[in-house]
């Protein structure tokens, strides 16, 4: 495989990654393409991406750590996306990171290690870390687009697990209305493709024309929503998912989001 073919291979993911790291399409995409930028002036690194998915995360990794780009909010997320930039520019999440590449990317220890340039008892600290403060974290109401039941059963036992409350659950765009007109919620998991034809996609339009509100896409197909070519979700979730995986997208989405903790 070409140095080409092999980067393109594993770039939906980076984007997804960076995205759930930064909280903003706009601003992973530019680190995405920095990254990129950075390969292509420097030989030995353009080489070393010929080795696979670490090396093209870790030469993210450096690029992630070395700076905080501001850039251009050109793909009208609105106020969810400032408020990201904002909270970017005090904090550093090096726990989430090690979470998301763990969980998300599904690397292992050893390779989040490489990629963070950690020990691999360092990485396994911030992970446990990571994940105490989603225990901590303070609840809102969550809204579930799913078409297929058991998934969707799956998931309303997942989300109050973590002490969340389920405004309401929907196989359409219509039926996601109807519970939208009831209760805003203060975070959306949607599948793409719903029961009647309709899309995920524009159901999750349709709220956030109301307000700004945190989403996560879960999907069998995320490759073809991280091209980088137009406004896309910041956050995905890959079918069949771990329920690690979902744990660690909701506590991304609200430690950027707007949530609304429960009274």
């Amino acid at each position: 495989m070409s140095l080409g073919d092999q980067v393109a291979a594993n770039l939906p993911y980076l984007r997804r990654y960076a995205r759930a790291l930064t909280g903003s399409q706009a601003t992973g995409d530019a680190f995405v393409r920095a990254t990129l930028e950075a390969a292509l002036a420097d030989q030995d690194l353009k080489e070393s991406l010929q080795q696979g998915r670490v090396p093209l995360y870790r030469a993210f990794n450096k690029v992630w750590s070395s700076a905080y780009m501001e850039v251009d909010d050109n793909d009208g997320a609105g106020s969810h996306e400032a408020a990201a930039s904002d909270r970017l520019k005090t904090i550093t999440p090096l726990n989430r990171q090690a979470l998301l590449l763990t969980t998300l990317e599904d690397f292992s220890i050893d390779q989040t290690a490489e990629i963070m340039d950690l020990s691999e008892d360092e990485v396994e600290s911030l992970v446990q870390e990571a994940v105490s403060e989603i225990d901590r974290e303070s609840t809102t109401s969550v809204l579930i687009i799913e078409d297929e039941p058991l998934i969707s059963m799956q998931l309303e036992d997942l989300v109050r697990s973590l002490g969340h409350d389920i405004c309401g659950t929907a196989a359409t765009r219509t039926q996601a209305q109807e519970v939208v007109a009831q209760q805003t919620p203060g975070l959306v998991l949607a599948d793409i493709q719903l029961a009647d034809g309709s899309s995920g996609l524009d159901a999750v339009d349709d709220i956030l024309a109301i307000d700004s509100i945190p989403v996560i896409f879960i999907t069998a197909y995320p490759e073809r929503l991280l091209t980088g070519d137009r406004p896309e979700p910041t956050y995905l979730v890959t079918k069949p998912f771990q329920e690690a995986t979902v744990r660690t997208a909701i506590s991304q989405a609200l430690f950027f989001g707007s949530s609304r903790p429960l009274a």
